[in-house]
Parts: C-alpha cells; sequence; structure tokens
C-alpha cells in the first residue's frame, strides 16, 4: 500500500459521490427558521414567473434583512412560496440557494452533517448518484 499524493488526501468525504433525487415533498421549504436570499435577477424571474411586478413582488413575498432579500415565511416557518400540498410555486425560477439543495456547503461538512440532513430530506439517498464535479458545481453555487 503507498502513501497517498497530496491531490488524493484532500478529496472530500463524498469524492465517490451521493445519491439525491428530489421527491418534491417540500420538507426542505419549511418547518423552520431560514432563509431564502435572492439577487434581482431571481426577483425578476420569479416575480415574473409569478405575473408580478418586481416591486410587487418584493413587497407581497420579500423581507429585507441584513444581508439583502429573502423570501418571506409563513407563521409555521414555512415558505411563502410552498403551495398547500407543499409543492413550490416557483420550482422552475427558484433561487440559487433552493436550486443548490441539499449540496450546501453545512450538509457537505462532515458524513454525519449530510446524514442530519437526510433525516429531514427524503431525497437524499435516492435516485441517480451525483459525481464529485457535479456536487461541486451545485456547492459553489451557494457561495456566489
Amino acid at each position: 500500500m503507498g502513501i497517498l499524493s497530496a491531490k488524493q488526501a484532500r478529496k472530500p468525504w463524498y469524492a465517490q459521490g451521493l445519491r439525491f433525487a428530489c421527491q418534491s415533498c417540500g420538507r426542505c421549504c419549511g418547518g423552520g427558521l431560514g432563509y431564502v436570499w435572492m439577487d434581482d435577477d431571481e426577483v425578476e424571474a420569479i416575480a415574473r414567473h409569478l405575473g408580478l411586478e418586481r416591486e410587487e413582488f418584493r413587497r407581497l413575498y420579500g423581507r429585507r434583512l441584513w444581508r439583502g432579500l429573502s423570501l418571506k415565511e409563513e407563521p409555521d416557518f414555512d415558505c411563502v412560496m410552498l403551495d398547500g400540498e407543499s409543492r413550490c410555486r416557483v420550482y422552475p425560477v427558484r433561487p440559487r440557494q433552493c436550486r443548490a439543495w441539499p449540496f450546501w456547503p453545512s450538509n457537505l461538512r462532515s458524513r454525519d452533517a449530510w446524514e442530519w440532513a437526510a433525516r429531514r430530506c427524503a431525497g437524499i439517498g435516492q435516485g441517480p448518484v451525483w459525481s464529485l464535479e457535479e456536487i461541486e458545481a451545485k456547492r459553489r453555487e451557494m457561495r456566489v
């Protein structure tokens, strides 16, 4: 058995890939205090999808916070974009943060963090294996 190269030694715990397929359950979008940050392009796309002017969308569904604009939450902490069946009303144009789930840096920090996220997300462990390259691309979306 040889010594690992520096590149091999730095590979993340998920280097062999991870299984994920969204189950459209909405659990990642509710039940806990959180923030869904949106940039101007995302606001524009969501407003257009809903047939609203940008400012009307911001007034109805946005909240201005220390870091920028976030989607509002319902009193039970569900995202305001969930419909009555826990489906996202803006799924085709959802914010980057939502598109990157579950490949958030916080979930990829360790195998334990991933397994903790899996207790909440029915899609983790399902479907096709996402490659390291695909996972890293999604993870990077969260940093933009």
